[in-house]
């Protein structure tokens, strides 16, 4: 019998990049699997992906979480500034 697979998209956006990988794997592979079969390491620099900092469809997620077929793995980036203190400064010039 053939080995069951599913399919999933690997994504990662910048201010000034969107990379978008689609890959194929066994059924069972997780969010840390699905990034290393995309390729898409080697696109990014060094020390780009964080494993506190993944998610599934908008989801925070831990680096072993299962797949299932059609899920979107997205690699979030750093906040370059703390929503509250956007919140107050937006508050604050009106």
């Amino acid at each position: 019998m053939a080995e069951r697979t599913i399919r999933v998209e690997v994504i990662y956006a910048s201010a000034t990049q969107q990379i978008l990988r689609r890959t194929e794997l066994a059924q069972g592979a997780t969010v840390i699997q699905a990034i290393d079969a995309s390729g898409i390491t080697g696109a990014l620099a060094h020390g780009t992906i964080d494993p506190q900092r993944l998610g599934i469809h908008g989801r925070r997620v831990a680096p072993d979480q299962l797949l299932r077929d059609g899920d979107r793995v997205e690699i979030y980036r750093p906040l370059m500034l703390d929503p509250r203190e956007a919140r107050r400064r937006r508050a604050k010039a009106g």
